[in-house]
């Protein structure tokens, strides 16, 4: 399933969006961005317009913190939202725990745009690829009774391969160049 990026810098700027595709789009993304200048009345009206919603916040915080975030998010109403796998164990359960049946977590495993060298650097410590540092994180999710594992399109066969359909892959798009 499709899901469209709303990553817009205003609540106006994703009216004109999902006015734009109608009904050829029925779930989207609202990411730090979008949720940073409109904040959840960019979800309600989402809602309002018919529309599901997937919170890409990438939460990663104390499990108290993130296990109130995603009790928020629940309440909002959000069919997805994401918490980013080096949190922990512990931390990606409270999410799982709070976001309860109706919203999926989602963990996110190392970013698109991040190569070997740097998720190394940023990990601090030498990973021999990030196919294997994916596939730890979403050993993890599946432990931690996530929905699935945000990764690149690259490692899916590998996740598939390592969890089956116990846990499901969300691949990101690709972005438009920026412009001027």
């Amino acid at each position: 399933q499709a899901i469209v990026a709303l990553d817009v810098a205003s609540l106006d700027d994703a009216r004109a969006v999902v006015t734009r595709l109608g009904d050829h789009a029925g779930f989207y993304k609202v990411g730090l961005q979008l949720f940073s200048a409109a904040g959840p009345p960019v979800v309600e009206w989402l809602h309002a317009e018919g529309k599901k919603v997937f919170l890409d916040l990438k939460l990663h915080d104390i499990e108290r913190t993130v296990r109130r975030a995603a009790e928020a998010a629940q309440r909002m109403g959000v069919a997805l939202m994401t918490v980013h796998g080096v949190g922990g164990s512990d931390m990606v359960r409270a999410a799982v725990e709070a976001a309860g049946e109706k919203t999926g977590v989602l963990v996110v495993t190392v970013l698109t745009s991040l190569d070997l060298a740097t998720a190394s650097a940023a990990l601090g410590r030498p990973l021999n690829s990030v196919e294997d540092e994916v596939l730890r994180l979403a050993a993890l999710a599946l432990d931690a009774r996530a929905h699935g594992v945000v990764c690149a399109g690259a490692e899916c066969a590998a996740v598939r391969a390592r969890c089956g359909a116990a846990i499901r892959t969300l691949v990101p798009g690709i972005r438009a160049p920026e412009t001027p």
